[in-house]
């Protein structure tokens, strides 16, 4: 049986979702699985990274995400020296602005994770040892945070990580790894989603973007994402509907056309499905 750590034992005792754990050098552990997520930032050495049936060479300058459900150990460690974030995302109280407009947040945190074997890890960030120098002054703060957890402690310690998200995922957009640009074609697709989901979306743009054929697009599509991009579409007209649902005094048929709904009707059925009530319930449960 696989170990699973859980956070309860990895996590401060208040239970804020943003740890710190530095291995130098990393030790033997075996194969084991999260009730969390790792950001893990390679800072020396050389190792062997396992999830069960594959492997992959570890260097200084490697970062990736290990979703939890993901088992993985490290092995043939040659002072394998590393830096674990410790994050749980539906956790963490923090607007993501226009993060998800940067194609490389999509590329690092959803897309290369599911695509890591087909790229045989070859899709990895890698960082200079410059850019590694601030992503490792990112965790500094960090960790200085959470260490001293002086009163605002948590919006500091929560700034401080989507910066190093941020930072992380631009030196992603800016790889010129040829795996790497595929992982970004296909996440470009998602940024058009993002900041035009109010739009009709047409099918052939997206896989133009990707330069892949449609039924590629659409298995790697769903395979990240976990679902279609019609269905992705709806998802954020949604959650952009429930903001205004909270926020303004717009009517229910104002907002569904304002997110892309041509028919309120269908926008109050989709909504029900998404959020277990209508529109006109979910805003008198939520005014402020």
């Amino acid at each position: 049986m696989i170990l699973t750590l859980k956070k309860d034992d990895w996590f401060h005792t208040d239970g804020f979702p943003i740890a710190v754990e530095r291995r130098n050098p990393q030790e033997p552990f075996g194969l084991h699985a999260h009730e969390f997520s790792e950001l893990v930032i390679i800072t020396g050495g050389r190792g062997l990274h396992v999830t069960g049936e594959d492997s992959w060479q570890l260097g200084a300058g490697d970062v990736f995400v290990i979703g939890g459900s993901r088992p993985h150990d490290y092995l043939n460690m040659k002072n394998l020296r590393l830096i674990n974030v410790l994050f749980d995302l539906r956790e963490i109280s923090f607007e993501l602005m226009d993060l998800p407009s940067l194609a490389g947040y999509h590329a690092l945190f959803h897309l290369e994770p599911a695509w890591r074997k087909r790229h045989d890890f070859k899709s990895r960030l890698r960082l200079s040892p410059k850019d590694l120098g601030i992503a490792g002054r990112f965790v500094d703060e960090l960790d200085q945070e959470l260490n001293k957890r002086d009163a605002g402690f948590g919006f500091l310690a929560t700034a401080i990580f989507m910066q190093l998200v941020g930072f992380l995922s631009r030196c992603y957009g800016c790889s010129r790894n040829a795996d790497s640009r595929a992982l970004l074609r296909i996440a470009q697709t998602i940024t058009h989603l993002e900041s035009n989901y109010a739009d009709a979306i047409q099918l052939g743009e997206l896989v133009d973007m990707s330069q892949m054929s449609k039924r590629s697009f659409l298995r790697a599509f769903e395979a990240a994402i976990g679902c279609t991009p019609i269905a992705y579409v709806i998802q954020l007209r949604i959650a952009r509907a429930a903001k205004l649902l909270r926020q303004t005094d717009d009517s229910v048929t104002e907002i569904a056309y304002a997110v892309g709904f041509n028919d309120s009707n269908y926008f109050a059925r989709q909504f029900r499905k998404h959020f277990g009530v209508s529109p006109r319930n979910y805003r008198q449960h939520h005014i402020v």
